[in-house]
C-alpha cells in the first residue's frame, strides 16, 4: 500500500458457502496485509486487521490473534478479544507446542491438552497454526472458542493458507 492508499473495510456478502466464502476472505486479508520491511509497527498493522477481519469472520469464537517469538518466548501481539496472556514458554501450552513442534493444533477441548494455559477460562477448543517464514517459525495463529470440537478441517486448510499468507506478505 502506497502512503496515498487508504483501505477502508467493505465487508463482502457472506453467500453461505463455505468455499466462495473463505476465498472472499483470503483475498481481503491478501488487500490488508503488507510487506513490513523490518517494521514492527507495519508489521502490527497488518497483524491488526487480519485479527479484526478474522474475528469478524469466524463465528463462535472468542480470541483470535497472534504470538510472535522472541527469544525462548511467545510474546503476544494483534488480537481480537479479551486481554491475554502476554509471555508463553516456547514448548508449553498449545502455542508453544505449536511453534516447537512446527506443527498445527486442532484441540477439541483444552481441558484435556497437557499444559493448556488457559488465558481466557470461557475457551473450550483451539486451533493454533504456526506462521513458517524459510523454514523458521515465526509465530503463531491463535483462535479460541468456548464451543468444544468448534474447529474442522476446512478451518484447519483456512488458517494454514492465512499462516501461509501472513509468511508470504508480511515477514
Amino acid at each position: 500500500m502506497s502512503d496515498d492508499e487508504h483501505h477502508s473495510f467493505d465487508p463482502f456478502q457472506l453467500t453461505g458457502d463455505r468455499s466462495t466464502d473463505d476465498a472472499e476472505l483470503l483475498k481481503s486479508l491478501q488487500a490488508y496485509c503488507e510487506p513490513s520491511n523490518g517494521s514492527l509497527r507495519i508489521l502490527y498493522c497488518s497483524l491488526s486487521n487480519v485479527a479484526a477481519l478474522l474475528g469478524w469472520y469466524l463465528k463462535d469464537v472468542n480470541w483470535v490473534g497472534f504470538y510472535l517469538t522472541e527469544g525462548d518466548e511467545l510474546i503476544l501481539s494483534p488480537f481480537h478479544g479479551l486481554p491475554a496472556c502476554t509471555r508463553i514458554k516456547i514448548g508449553k501450552g498449545v502455542c508453544g507446542a505449536s511453534f516447537k513442534d512446527k506443527k498445527q493444533y486442532n484441540v477439541k477441548d483444552v481441558h484435556e491438552f497437557p499444559g493448556h494455559i488457559a488465558c481466557d477460562s470461557a475457551s473450550n477448543s483451539e486451533l493454533v497454526t504456526p506462521i513458517i517464514k524459510n523454514g523458521e517459525v515465526v509465530g503463531v495463529l491463535d483462535i479460541d472458542s468456548p464451543k468444544f470440537s468448534r474447529f474442522d478441517e476446512k478451518d484447519d486448510e483456512l488458517c494454514q493458507k492465512i499462516a501461509q499468507i501472513i509468511a508470504d506478505t508480511c515477514f
